[in-house]
């Protein structure tokens, strides 16, 4: 028999993602921070991970819940052989393939639930990270679960559909989406939802379904001690960075090429991208635009080296055309450099006011993002100005112990949930 949870004493959580490495993206940076975090405070803490695994603290187990793997870096899209589908899982993984939608978030639900069956008396509460498949309300009814969901992926769909250029991609893109329709029914029927914002709170709602009073604004946080300014590192005449963990349109990676390619007929410019190259819309970009000479791609590196590379940059730029909070910016904040972003989701939330704590632009306008950098590289003190103001902005509202703490209180609140208090008694 489980003993009775203390109320303020420390918790065992079981934690879900399905794609959870830092490199694929920020639900990897938020794995890897929260984690810690939690155990910093006194919490047991184990994940449980699909491929690309994540990257932890050493004091956190993973237990790894191997999928397919069909949309791996060597060979995405793979056809799985018939020897590895062995269980209901692959089957459910390899059905949705050959249906021509994304797969992961349901068939890792299934993974999710078969480990932790037999280990449900271990537990206090399962946080699910933003897999929302059908498995995981028959987890929550073994286990108090509560879920994070950093934006609704129906921006995502929608403006992947938007910039389809033929009737026959937009259906493979709506194909490729249908996991969403699940995720909304699943969200809208979970106790608890942690959300990273205002923006994606009204969002949220808006777009699946979501009841308001089921929401709880958490935002993410960044390591202000790690992402500092670094001494005696100049940073380098015309020089630019950004983050592209995905060649999605929702990042808004081809309005700063378009951008890059106005204003390197004006001066020397170079755009660092933290990101893998991969081929797709953008590449083709590059290569069209004659940008391959001043575009560097830099993966698979530690936080200290990408700190080194904001020291190391004029401007950071953020140019989304929606984000549900954007750890980048905040990250890029944090070190000092002054940031360059759009107006998308919740940018101006995150980033605060235009030529205070950052230079704004309109999204999805490749000349009005133009001369935001150039505003920005054309003025030192302003850059110096707005870079320090934004660290203090980022200093003053966002660390992760305090996401931890606050993410927490929502543990302690789904735990003394009249269903889930009757539970606890009943073991």
């Amino acid at each position: 028999m489980a003993p009775p949870v203390d109320r303020d004493g420390p918790l065992r959580i079981a934690y879900l993602t399905y794609r959870g490495k830092p490199h694929v993206g920020g639900q990897g940076v938020y794995t890897r921070h929260l984690t810690k975090a939690l155990v910093d405070l006194g919490h047991h803490v184990e994940v449980f991970g699909g491929q690309p695994y994540p990257v932890l603290d050493p004091r956190v187990p993973l237990h790894r819940l191997p999928s397919l793997d069909i949309f791996n870096d060597q060979y995405p899209g793979r056809f799985p052989a018939y020897w590895e589908i062995r269980d209901q899982a692959s089957l459910v993984e390899t059905a949705e393939f050959l249906r021509g939608r994304f797969g992961e978030p349901r068939a890792f639900a299934l993974r999710a639930l078969r480990a932790l069956e037999p280990r449900a008396h271990e537990f206090d509460l399962v946080h699910d990270n933003q897999c929302l498949g059908h498995a995981i309300r028959r987890i929550e009814r073994l286990i108090p679960t509560i879920v994070t969901l950093h934006h609704p992926i129906t921006k995502d769909r929608r403006l992947e559909m938007d910039h389809a250029k033929s009737w026959w991609k937009r259906r493979a893109v709506s194909r490729w989406y249908g996991f969403v329709r699940m995720q909304g029914r699943v969200a809208s029927r979970m106790p608890r939802i942690v959300v990273v914002s205002e923006n994606s709170i009204a969002d949220i709602h808006a777009d699946m379904g979501v009841p308001l009073d089921r929401m709880r604004l958490v935002p993410v946080g960044v390591d202000p001690d790690l992402f500092a300014p670094v001494p005696g590192v100049a940073r380098k005449p015309g020089h630019l960075i950004t983050t592209a963990s995905a060649d999605v349109a929702l990042k808004g990676l081809s309005y700063l090429l378009e951008a890059l390619a106005v204003l390197r007929r004006e001066r020397d410019v170079h755009l660092t991208i933290i990101g893998r190259p991969r081929e797709g819309a953008n590449a083709d970009l590059i290569r069209s635009l004659g940008l391959g000479d001043c575009i560097t791609h830099v993966s698979g590196v530690s936080d200290e080296r990408i700190v080194e590379l904001y020291a190391e940059s004029e401007l950071a730029v953020v140019p989304s055309l929606y984000e549900g909070f954007s750890l980048p910016a905040i990250e890029a904040m944090s070190t000092g450099t002054c940031l360059v972003a759009t107006t998308g989701g919740a940018l101006p939330e995150v980033t605060g006011r235009d030529g205070e704590t950052v230079l704004s632009c309109p999204a999805g306008d490749a000349a009005a993002l133009a001369a935001a950098i150039r505003r920005g590289l054309d003025d030192a003190a302003l850059r110096q100005r707005i870079g320090a103001a934004g660290r203090a902005r980022v200093a003053e509202r966002w660390s992760w112990r305090r996401c931890a703490e606050l993410t927490v209180d929502q543990y302690r609140e789904v735990l003394a949930m009249p269903h889930n208090a009757a539970r606890r008694r009943q073991r």
